[in-house]
């Protein structure tokens, strides 16, 4: 049975469909301008088709899906026959939909191409968040999206079984290398960021002594950047529970595991929206 299913943005969606199908059909004009279908489909042909996965996933993405048929072609009948956020076996029906052949056509590239992505997040997201399942440790993303494409990922990774760290530079303070150079110091930063009442201040710290000084300076969350386990355990001892701590950099699906039986809090990991596989899914007419 699927997790309980995340918001998801629809304008921003829209957004991303009509971007992608004008990108696809050179302009605005989006059914006279597949010079393919409009040559083969005869006008007022009717299709059916049948969307399936090739491979075990976890879905995500098919009201995306279904919006993209329905801009093209409005009447368009899309049957959903799994819910984003579910496990789904090989050969699973994922989608039934029917209407004008000409616009299916048309919409078919941009619907598979982004529930195919989303669907590989949530998919790659899913075995991040196994690796760690009983630990007390959770999984975090990360800013390390497709340019644009930023809230769809952030979703498909709540399909998977991770949190949302920030959405963007807007909705949370995390204070980087670059920033504690400028400033001269993290107890500097961190009292600057204080001094603007902004809330929940997270500094990364490359070592040990940075964590001292962050938690000293009163930073609410410590990340720990690219520290080994073992600099992760006496990271961990350091802090004492004074603030709440993650580990990032360098994690994979072999070490997720070892990182988070250190006693870190989060793990953030952006892989699984910068590298994730596309899921394979198969749409097919009858």
């Amino acid at each position: 049975m699927p997790r309980d299913q995340p918001e998801l943005d629809l304008i921003d969606a829209r957004r991303v469909i009509t971007a992608a199908l004008a990108e696809d059909v050179g302009g605005s004009d989006w059914t006279s301008r597949d010079i393919t279908s409009a040559a083969v489909i005869p006008a007022g042909l009717r299709f059916k088709g049948v969307m399936a996965a090739r491979h075990s996933m976890v879905v995500s993405g098919l009201p995306v899906a279904a919006e993209a048929f329905h801009m093209v072609v409005p009447e368009a009948r899309f049957f959903a026959r799994a819910a984003d956020g579910e496990r789904v076996a090989a050969g699973t029906v994922l989608a039934e939909i029917e209407g004008p052949a000409r616009g299916l056509l048309t919409a078919e590239r941009t619907a598979l191409n982004l529930l195919q992505l989303m669907s590989g997040i949530a998919t790659l997201t899913s075995e991040y968040a196994q690796r760690i399942a009983g630990t007390g440790c959770t999984l975090l993303d990360t800013r390390k999206t497709i340019p644009g494409l930023r809230k769809l990922s952030k979703y498909a990774t709540r399909c998977g079984g991770a949190k949302n760290h920030r959405m963007g530079l807007y909705d949370g303070v995390l204070i980087k290398d670059n920033h504690i150079a400028v400033c001269g110091g993290v107890a500097e930063a961190v009292k600057r960021a204080r001094d603007a009442k902004l809330p929940n201040i997270e500094v990364e710290c490359d070592t040990l002594e940075q964590v001292e000084q962050a938690v000293t300076a009163g930073a609410d969350i410590v990340l720990l950047d690219n520290m080994d386990t073992d600099t992760l355990r006496r990271a961990v001892a350091v802090v004492r529970r004074r603030c709440r701590t993650e580990a990032s950099g360098g994690v994979t699906l072999d070490t997720i595991r070892a990182i988070a039986e250190t006693g870190v809090d989060f793990v953030s990991v952006g892989r699984i929206t910068q590298s994730a596989p596309a899921a394979d899914i198969g749409l097919d007419w009858s």
